[in-house]
């Protein structure tokens, strides 16, 4: 970060974040932004973007300013975009308008902007100081930069267990490990997610529905299965009401043709050398349709491949104090190994209560350097 912080900066970016973050549910495949038209130590104006097509942060920030916009400064969590897309270019509106600084959280990691707005801002005599509160911004907009920069959607496991690391009991039992504070949480991250996830054995097992259902969401997620062969049941609750895709091995139009007249977007990738889906190619596949965040919510079989493919970049685990015992379902099914140097290392994020529970994060330290 430049050393150029001016007193009153880190709350007006504050400000900014938080406007960013009312986008949380809805601004896919586009990045949250928000943005402070600030004069003399007092709010001039704000916005924030909500959806795709939609006017920008600082679009709306200008507009509810008007002339009042001439001698700010601005404060947004996102470079200014310098390309015409579904909007016009916000670093020329802010040049337009008079803007006299601009305090930006971070630059833009989508290839069409990566600096260039920061340089015409610039190069109109307009200061640019940028980095503060960066890794708040990031963090904001995790998913969206892992596509800029990997070209894969950031993916988060979604687990509910016991103290002893049990999903559910013997006989497929899991329904309710955790308490109705927990499950609300984990419907915020569906609410946030460009898609959720789940595999055939969950399917057949508890017939999740994938929706998001406790919080308030303007939208839904789309919803995907891994299915090899096509053997989901038709009836499951997943396919209800379209915007769900299937990935698949089995390049059989027959078997297709059932779920594609339910409206489910059967998607026939090539096998991996193990003769099932290729995890990268569904991953490449996810960025080609701009997907940001991935939350999968699965079981133990298809967990563990997952795991050892490397589709995880974070695991929220939801502990319930209460112990299940031995013969009840594990976390991930993976090759036994026979060394310690072998193990899965992860870097704790946070914990937290979450009602009765905890709620622990935890990341794979490759993404978290791609992407932090």
């Amino acid at each position: 970060m430049t050393s150029d912080v001016l007193p009153g900066d880190l709350h007006f970016m504050d400000r900014a974040l938080s406007l960013a973050a009312r986008g949380l549910f809805t601004t896919m495949p586009n990045p949250r932004v928000g943005c402070v038209l600030v004069k003399a130590g007092a709010i001039v104006a704000e916005g924030w973007h909500e959806r795709a097509g939609a006017p920008h942060a600082e679009a709306h920030a200008l507009q509810a300013a008007g002339e009042r916009a001439r001698g700010t400064t601005a404060y947004v969590t996102l470079e200014p975009c310098s390309h015409t897309g579904r909007t016009p270019p916000c670093a020329d509106a802010l040049i337009a308008a008079g803007v006299t600084r601009v305090v930006a959280a971070m630059q833009d990691p989508n290839p069409l902007v990566a600096g260039q707005g920061f340089a015409r801002l610039r190069a109109a005599g307009i200061p640019v100081t940028v980095g503060l509160q960066e890794q708040q911004a990031r963090e904001l907009n995790i998913g969206f930069i892992s596509r800029m920069t990997r070209g894969r959607p950031w993916v988060r496991s979604k687990i509910a267990m016991s103290l002893d690391g049990r999903t559910a009991l013997a006989n497929g039992a899991s329904q309710w490990i955790t308490g109705v504070e927990a499950r609300t949480d984990g419907h915020r991250l569906r609410a946030r997610s460009c898609a959720t996830l789940t595999g055939l054995g969950t399917l057949r097992k508890d017939d999740p529905a994938l929706t998001v259902r406790l919080v308030d969401s303007p939208r839904q997620p789309i919803r995907i299965v891994v299915d090899n062969r096509l053997d989901a049941p038709l009836d499951a609750r997943i396919f209800e009401g379209g915007g769900t895709w299937l990935f698949t091995v089995c390049d059989d139009a027959v078997r297709a043709r059932p779920y594609r007249e339910r409206g489910v977007e059967v998607v026939v990738l090539p096998p991996a050398a193990n003769g099932r889906l290729d995890f990268a190619a569904m991953l490449q596949f996810m960025g080609q349709r701009e997907l940001n965040e991935v939350t999968i919510e699965a079981g133990p079989r298809l967990n563990g491949p997952l795991l050892e493919a490397g589709v995880f970049d974070e695991f929220v685990f939801y502990v319930a104090p209460t112990l299940l015992g031995e013969g009840a379902a594990g976390v991930m099914d993976i090759h036994p190994l026979t060394d310690l140097s072998q193990r899965f290392d992860l870097v704790i994020d946070s914990v937290a209560p979450v009602g009765k529970d905890w709620r622990i994060v935890a990341r794979q330290k490759s993404a978290s350097q791609q992407v932090g």
